[in-house]
């Protein structure tokens, strides 16, 4: 029996003494009655064997959801899971985004328009009961714009995931809005609820994330908590953290990750050109012995790479401000160049930890500087262009290249893409510590060779310096990287974001300042230069 509402049956089997339910086709009275009448185009709804027969057009589509949300079959939503309800609002947005022709369609508690709107668009809810105000205050250029307002919609979504029960103190407090745009490029839209339940407060602006599985606030936010209504405000910002953090955050959380990235960013590209304003000025006296001549040109590499990395960043941000980027095809470039060249951060790094390697322990082998300079660049560059368009060539094909989470940076859920800069990056960490504690070893039983000449010795003390103090740093900037993939602590997020935006800071700070001779040398030109 499936109960007061429902048609159908349950199968059960006997298992241990208990009988376990392991087939439901229920399904609501309204529906049934619907099949009758209508042609089939089946669409089902996974977690029951719940069927919607949607029907010759839109109209009727919407007539069928008119009826399974009304009122007076709320209770019976209450029993089936709630799967079926976010199944539903997939289905409604999924058949909106096929809608071609421009009008108006009402229902008793749905209103839909698709109209071409060319400069601002605003609309007023005509349902009975709603107020509810959508503004669009700047359209870029001609836009096909499809909103759909529900007044009841409230009665079968979830508060929260959908595997959570709907019974909570939390509630859906108003009308549910759909909107579709054609044109990626709009970055904010106000809407303005009638607030239908006075007595709770708190009001959150969200979105269903059909990846998180859960209710987003990610871009939105609360402008003004009026008596009666409250107004949203949505757009898209991105911080290192949400680049690789899956879950929802608090939008006062997510502001502080912001001010935290841009500002550590700015920090990290003024260290960066001040770093190589000061490699432009020892250049010259850089160039006596191979070893030091080596390292400059690592330094040099690790900071243009991270430099360029943080302006692709600050890009593909301003793209996700304006556009969904799993749909636009101007946050690929962004992601890619994004890619490779923090790949092309770590690979140097490697390069370093290989010189420091080669000097240190191999003090036999000779091998000659444009020898090394080829190596250094066909590793330094060469592989992070490898694996960036392999990356690209594996998941462009599925659109699964780019994260789905309204951030220029590459797909996790779909297609692990994520793992191509992950995987490298954190292998060379390894690889660098392994050459780090072997050369250390090397050092202190027998030291740098007698016949190596100070100036080189000077380089190999610096080089060892740099790698023993910025690989563990980039280490752990991306442990903590991984550790917001797999946990929703503030801590966490926070300390990522700094570490990460930060790291033009510890390269200018353990890559140049510390090495005495390259700073005494940029100074004494300075000086000359000034005089």
């Amino acid at each position: 029996v499936c109960g007061n509402g429902l048609k159908g049956n349950i199968i059960y089997k006997c298992e241990s003494r208990d009988w376990k339910s392991i087939e439901n086709n229920c399904v609501l009275e309204v529906i049934d009655k619907l099949t009758s009448t209508y042609s089939v185009v089946y669409s089902t709804f996974y977690g029951t064997n719940f069927i919607i027969k949607c029907i010759f057009n839109f109209q009727d589509f919407l007539k069928t959801v008119d009826i399974i949300i009304s009122d007076n079959v709320s209770n019976t939503w209450s029993i089936l899971e709630n799967k079926t309800s976010i199944k539903l609002l997939r289905a409604i947005e999924d058949i909106s985004d096929r809608l071609t022709e421009n009008g108006e369609i009402y229902k008793t508690s749905i209103q839909l328009i698709r109209a071409t709107v060319t400069n601002s668009f605003n609309l007023t809810s005509s349902l009975p009961n709603s107020t509810t105000e959508i503004v669009i205050p700047q359209v870029p250029q001609a836009t096909n714009i499809t909103i759909i307002i529900f007044t009841t919609l409230d009665n079968v979504l979830p508060t929260h995931g959908s595997n959570d029960s709907r019974k909570s103190d939390v509630r859906i407090n108003g009308d549910v809005v759909v909107v579709k745009v054609d044109n990626k490029m709009i970055n904010n839209i106000s809407f303005t609820f009638d607030i239908t339940n006075q007595s709770l407060g708190n009001p959150q602006c969200v979105f269903w994330n059909f990846i998180l599985d859960n209710w987003d606030s990610t871009g939105c936010e609360v402008k003004r908590n009026n008596i009666g209504n409250t107004t949203c405000e949505c757009n898209h910002t991105t911080s290192f953290s949400i680049l690789m953090s899956p879950f929802h955050m608090d939008p006062t959380h997510r502001r502080t990750l912001d001010y935290i990235t841009y500002i550590g960013v700015a920090i990290s590209m003024a260290s960066l050109i001040i770093c190589l304003i000061i490699e432009i000025i020892v250049w010259k006296s850089v160039r006596r012995n191979d070893t030091s001549y080596m390292r400059h040109v690592s330094i040099v590499n690790i900071a243009v790479s991270l430099l360029i990395a943080n302006i692709c960043f600050i890009i593909g941000a301003a793209i996700a401000e304006q556009e969904q980027p799993t749909l636009a095809g101007r946050c690929s470039p962004a992601v890619f160049f994004m890619h490779f060249f923090y790949l092309a951060l770590f690979f140097w790094m490697l390069m370093s930890a290989l010189l420091l390697f080669y000097r240190t322990v191999m003090v036999l082998s000779q091998m000659s500087r444009a020898k090394m300079m080829a190596i250094a660049f066909i590793v330094g560059y060469g592989a992070p262009l490898l694996i960036a368009a392999i990356t690209v060539a594996s998941t462009a094909g599925q659109e699964n290249y780019i994260s789905k989470r309204d951030a220029c940076w590459l797909n996790w859920y779909e297609s692990k893409a994520l793992l191509a800069f992950v995987i490298p990056a954190l292998t060379i960490v390894a690889i660098n510590l392994v050459v780090l504690a072997v050369v250390l070893y090397k050092i202190l039983r027998r030291g740098v060779g007698a016949a190596t000449q100070p100036d080189e010795k000077h380089a190999l003390v610096v080089i060892a310096r740099c790698v023993a103090i910025l690989t563990p740093i980039f280490g752990l900037t991306w442990g903590f990287g991984i550790g917001t993939m797999v946990s929703q602590k503030q801590g966490i997020h926070v300390v990522f974001a700094l570490l990460n935006s930060l790291q033009g800071f510890f390269i200018l700070v353990f890559g140049t300042l510390l090495d005495s001779k390259s700073l005494s040398n940029a100074i004494l030109h300075l000086m000359l230069y000034l005089t």
